[in-house]
């Protein structure tokens, strides 16, 4: 059965390392997701997300400029990344690996995310809806996203480690 996303109760966010010191914290705020969930059978699920990348917000207007550059993202000529999933692995009662391809500018690399099902609720108006979040780290650099500067110090200004964290809920079409 479809769900539909609920976007004021979901979000996607990512971690990097600026400089090999603070974490910068982002979100991307456009995106849609079109999720087919049996609660029944859980490993039969099927996700395809696209996230717009003219959304990233990072709180900085300049680095968020940055970000939208041919140097990142390039998003004017790719304006949306795509996640699909490829299937659904159990590993606990309320976990499960979500395999999938992610798709950034035009290169398309296997992920797995770890997944937490959160429950599934009546709302007071009748609606049913679902909640999970999901985690994961990737490698920048696997999808071309290869800007830095080196620091003096050693390092670099930007990690290549990037962590995605989703919290999702949704609503029975």
């Amino acid at each position: 059965m479809l769900w539909q996303t609920d976007p004021a109760h979901t979000s996607i966010h990512f971690v990097a390392r600026h400089m090999m010191l603070a974490r910068v914290r982002g979100e991307f705020q456009a995106f849609s997701v079109d999720f087919n969930l049996d609660p029944e059978q859980p490993e039969n699920a099927t996700v395809e997300a696209r996230i717009q990348t003219t959304s990233i917000f990072t709180k900085d207007e300049k680095r968020d400029a940055h970000l939208r550059s041919a140097d990142f993202l390039n998003a004017e000529l790719y304006p949306e990344m795509v996640f699909k999933s490829t299937r659904i692995e159990r590993t606990g009662a309320e976990k499960a690996k979500l395999h999938g391809d992610l798709t950034i500018r035009d290169v398309t690399k296997p992920v797995v995310l770890d997944v937490g099902y959160l429950g599934l609720s009546k709302s007071p108006w009748g609606t049913t809806s679902v909640g999970f979040e999901a985690k994961t780290k990737i490698d920048r650099e696997e999808w071309g996203l290869t800007w830095n500067v080196a620091l003096e110090t050693g390092g670099w200004l930007v990690s290549k480690e990037i962590s995605i964290e989703i919290e999702a809920e949704f609503v029975q079409a």
